[in-house]
This record gives C-alpha cells, structure tokens and sequence, in this order.
C-alpha cells in the first residue's frame, strides 16, 4: 500500500492522479474540513481516504497500516507573519510524527521540501543541492519550517529510515487554481503593470510528481534533489502570461523602494481585513533577487525531461480563459 499525505492539495493531488493511472491503488489522508478534489474524485475504487491530520499521530499510525511507501506532501503554507511560529510547528512535528512511524515501520518515505530551504548560491552561480539555507539569517517562516522538517528526515535516516527529500521551485499547473503560483496567473490578468528584475526556478506539476514516482521506485536513498526545469526572469514569466491572455505585459520596473512600500501597505490592508497581506516582506524582497538553480543532479539520477515552462503556462492560461 502507498500512502499521499496531502493529496487534497496541488502537488498532492497530481502524484495521487498519477500513481492510480499507473495501476496502483493508493491510501490518501485529508483533515476532515478538507473537500476532495475534482482531480481525484473520479478514483472511487482505487483511492482509500482517510482523516489523518499530521499532528495525530495516532491517526497516522492507523493510516500506516500495510503501507510500504509514503509520500509526504502535506504542508502549512502562509505569508501571514501571525502564522509563522504555528506554522514551523506544524510543518516539523507532522514531518517529526511520520519519520518517527516511518522508521518504527520500515516504510520508504518521500519528503516533499522546497528550494526555500536550500541555500543560495554566490552571484553568478547555480544553486545546488549542496547549498545549505543559513536558519539564524532567514526570516521566512515558510522556508525555516522546510529546513527543520528536512533535519527531521535526516534525522531518521541517521537512524536507519530508508528517505529521499525533492526540493521543488515554484510549480506550474492547472490545477494550482487561484492559490500559490496560481495568484500570479490571476494578478497578471487582472493587469498587473510592474515586474521585478529577480529571477527564479520553475517546473511543471507533472513533472515534479513524475520525478517523485522514479525516485521512490529507485535504489537511491539519502539525497535530496533540486526539481526545477527552467529558470527564468519573471519580467520573461509574467509577460508570456499576459500574451497567454492577450493582454498588455508589465511594463513598469518595480525598484526595491517602491517593494518595501508594497509590502508595508499590503500588510496595513489585512490589519483591517484580516486576510492575509497580498505579499509579504519576504516575498517583497526575493522579487528582486536573481536565484537560478542547477538540475543536473536529478537529470541525471533518473534521465528526466522537463517540459517546457512556456507550454505549461499557455495551458494554464487556455484554461483559466474557459
């Protein structure tokens, strides 16, 4: 038995759509709030879910049962600074929680961490799996509670737990709807009229949960690989976007300045709201950051070819237009 935490979300839900498509049948856990989504709810007969939140760890040691394989996709996500120590929490004693059974059990596991949590390159190099993130400099709530959650992996293989760690840059897809990466196809066709001059790593939905299949079913333990197709400037994204939705592309730069004053305003917005900020400092400032990351390690672990992100993105945007 296979067991997806986190099927209900995005990448989740494209690695369980695909390993049913492979013939396998497979155990999925939610929260009992969360709704099934459309991309699985045709699956009946080869999809089990469960309730298992990964803070029970009773319920995942029930959801556990017979399964030799997990995947583990489930994650707090928020820019909310409010959400950031409840946040690390969650994400590192739910990884924590399924280590612990993983190794009790002898079952593979899969963790699904981010570029976030790699470090970054000095100018003019590619980021590698050999980079490691700085926690004392980082104030990114998201990226710390994916590099403790990491340790807790590494923990476990210290002690004999059988894992290998994906480390995704933002992903692309369809089914992203209007969260995530998907906000950025919805602020382009509202008409969004700035860009940043950062840059940054981007793969396709399929491709990320492709390349979580072949590594589960190999020989390779103890490694983490860096799943990102291409990097590109996101003046370059955000215009192939609006051409998507032929509409004018952003044209104003947006410096660093004007950043700092969209971050500050966003969040005066959600004190009277009470939604979280459209961006966040955080985000604010990696706009402007040049990131580019190295994909030779897991290109050549399992000869993968990425699709190509400007194919991605015409498909989203077709879709988002029906």
């Amino acid at each position: 038995m296979i067991l997806v935490t986190g099927a209900t979300g995005f990448l989740g839900s494209e690695l369980a759509k695909q390993l049913v498509e492979q013939g396998e049948f497979i155990r999925c856990t939610k929260r009992a709030s969360s709704v099934i989504p459309p991309l699985l709810s045709f699956y009946t007969t080869q999809v089990e879910w469960v309730d298992a939140d990964i803070m029970d760890a009773f319920a995942l040691e029930d959801a556990l049962e017979d399964v030799t394989q997990a995947y583990h996709c489930a994650a707090w996500v928020s820019l909310s600074r409010k959400d950031k120590n409840p946040m690390i929490r969650t994400n590192v004693t739910g990884t924590a929680n399924l280590v612990n059974l993983c190794l009790e059990r002898s079952i593979r596991l899969l963790h699904v961490s981010s570029v976030a949590a790699v470090g970054m390159a000095l100018p003019g190099e590619l980021t590698t799996e050999n980079h490691h993130l700085e926690e004392t400099a980082e104030n990114d709530g998201y990226a710390i509670s994916k590099l403790e959650s990491e340790m807790e992996v590494w923990r476990g293989v210290a002690e004999g737990l059988n894992a290998v760690i994906v480390n995704p840059s933002l992903i692309l897809g369809v089914n992203a709807g209007t969260e995530g990466t998907g906000m950025l196809f919805e602020t382009v066709r509202k008409g969004l009229k700035f860009y940043t001059e950062g840059s940054g790593g981007f793969v396709d939905v399929g491709d990320v949960a492709k390349c979580m299949i072949l590594l589960m079913n190999s020989d390779i333990e103890a490694e983490r690989y860096i799943i990102s197709a291409e990097n590109r400037y996101y003046k370059d994204v955000t215009t192939k976007i609006a051409e998507g939705f032929g509409i004018k592309p952003p044209s104003m730069l947006a410096k660093p300045w004007m950043m700092g004053l969209a971050w500050r305003g966003a969040e005066f917005a959600a004190l009277f709201t009470g939604t979280a900020p459209a961006i966040d400092k955080t985000s604010a400032e990696g706009a402007g950051k040049i990131l580019r990351f190295d994909n030779s390690k897991i290109r050549k672990a399992i000869e993968i070819k990425f699709r190509a992100i400007d194919e991605t993105i015409d498909e989203v945007c077709a879709a988002m237009k029906k």
